[in-house]
């Protein structure tokens, strides 16, 4: 899995045969700096981006397949063990509805050099069938939160926070499960700290948590419509990018980068802590996994907008933060597997469940 945040690349190896998933083992690599700088550059147009987008997919997924061979090592396990690679692929894209009714989703990936690389068959495009079918596309991992953290006795909410932040609500005494992207994560953030600092991510939140809270520009970055558009949705750095913060910026030029940096980490808390009141007031726990969740400033603000709410890791509940959407995508391609379908129309509202993934042989 490498998400939104561009920060590098998670590998999990996952055993389907008990009762809960179990990982076997966990593999992480940064991202390089000229493979995160063509991404972003790719999220928006540029010269000559179809010959760019093809090699960009290229070398991401040789570094998927790097990830692939030292986990096996680690774990000691055989490729020929292995039923399949789920591979999600680089979002730099995501406009589904939109231009023609349909719209489109696109990941970069090449399933094809993954599978010729690992010796592996590759599940991938998991998000172009429900897509067609009139749904967002995303989020997918609700499903996945369910199977996993899902207690018959208590109404929780798993949010995922990455370069955008997601939300699935699990409450027994609704049938359907519901889930949908909240807004900007970690990519604002991440983005204004390496402008402003030269580090990729703002480490703990240590920076934010220097800074003053401006109440003047967090209003105004939350009269965005997307906050106010009801669910289900979805986003990315299509809306949320640099473009859209010079453009909430303009006339706080004098403001402190310290506190602009904080300001983007209360307005993540904030458009999360939106979507879990309004989407669960009655809500207990807080489960949060993703990046965000090593946050220590914006987990502290996330528990200061939910007093009536525990806010907790999902390390806590079995799965540490930054395994859980790669276990979510081995996960689906398991249900593509076995031919299962894997969507949820009360999630992305699609027109009904669908299989989601294509297999490449191995």
């Amino acid at each position: 899995m490498s998400g939104t945040s561009l920060d590098g690349v998670d590998a999990v190896l996952v055993d389907f045969d008990g009762p809960t998933p179990s990982v076997l083992g966990h593999a992480s690599a940064p991202m390089p700096a000229a493979l995160r700088a063509e991404l972003l550059a790719l999220n928006s147009p540029t010269d000559n981006e179809l010959h760019r987008a093809a090699l960009a997919a290229n070398g991401l997924v040789r570094l998927y397949a790097d990830q692939v061979h030292v986990l096996l090592r680690q774990c000691g396990v055989a490729a020929s063990a292995v039923r399949a690679v789920g591979a999600h692929g680089q979002t730099v894209r995501h406009r589904p509805q939109e231009f023609d009714g349909t719209g489109y989703t696109l990941q970069l990936n090449n399933p094809s050099l993954l599978a010729e690389l690992c010796g592996i068959a590759v599940v991938a495009d998991f998000r172009s069938r429900d897509v067609a079918a009139g749904g967002q596309g995303a989020p997918l991992v609700p499903p996945f939160h369910q199977a996993f953290f899902g207690k018959p006795d208590q109404t929780l909410a798993v949010l995922n926070i990455g370069g955008i932040s997601n939300i699935t609500v699990l409450d027994p005494a609704v049938p359907d499960v519901l889930g949908f992207d909240c807004g900007p994560g970690n990519a604002l953030m991440d983005a204004w700290c390496h402008a402003r600092t030269g580090q990729t991510y703002d480490d703990a939140g240590r920076w934010a948590a220097q800074g003053q809270i401006h109440a003047g520009l967090l209003a105004r970055m939350l009269e965005d419509p997307f906050f106010a558009k009801p669910p289900p949705k979805s986003t990315g750095r299509d809306l949320f990018n640099t473009p859209w913060l010079s453009i909430q910026l303009k006339g706080f030029d004098a403001l402190p980068p310290v506190d602009v940096q904080a300001t983007l980490t209360e307005l993540t808390a904030q458009c999360c802590a939106r979507s879990v009141r309004g989407a669960v007031p009655h809500c207990t726990g807080l489960l949060v996994c993703g990046g965000g969740a090593l946050n220590d400033f914006l987990m502290a603000r996330l528990q200061a907008a939910l007093p009536s709410c525990r806010v907790t890791s999902s390390a806590a509940h079995g799965l540490p933060p930054l395994q859980v959407e790669a276990t979510a995508f081995a996960w689906l391609a398991r249900q593509t597997i076995l031919g299962k379908t894997s969507s949820l129309k009360s999630v992305t509202g699609a027109k009904g469940a669908r299989m989601l993934g294509a297999i490449y042989p191995a």
